[in-house]
């Protein structure tokens, strides 16, 4: 039996985040979820998710300082790494800038299961890499 993906959500917006914490967990995903970049590495350490998803602009350590660290601690195994962000509207892009350590921008206004839709291709993705 196959085990759960885990995935760790980092925003400092709380109602957004348990919006998205319950669609992953709807979805079979094992969740772990932290209000602040600096919860969001310990949680990182503590737990080793698959897929880090991280809001952009959040207060102390923002979303870019977040992702650098959680790709140097990880090394090898690093997770898919997305970013949330409401500054820009559309679709979903990749990014160009991989030492961020994110994969791809998803707008914050994607729906909750359309942000899980986006991380079971990016799973699938990796799995055929």
């Amino acid at each position: 039996m196959n085990r759960p993906v885990t995935v760790l959500l980092i925003d400092d917006d709380t109602f957004f985040l348990k919006v998205l914490s319950e669609a992953f967990s709807g979805s079979g995903f094992d969740v772990f979820t932290a209000v602040d970049g600096n919860e969001g590495v310990k949680a990182f350490i503590e737990n080793k998710p698959q897929v880090v998803i991280c809001d952009l602009i959040m207060p102390g350590m923002g979303g870019v300082s977040t992702c650098m660290t959680i790709r140097k601690i990880a090394a090898q195994n690093e997770p898919i790494i997305a970013l949330l962000t409401s500054m820009f509207k559309g679709p979903p892009r990749m990014l160009q800038s991989p030492e961020m350590g994110a994969k791809i921008h998803i707008p914050k206004s994607t729906h909750p299961l359309n942000v899980v839709v986006l991380v079971e291709q990016l799973l699938a993705r990796a799995v055929e890499a």
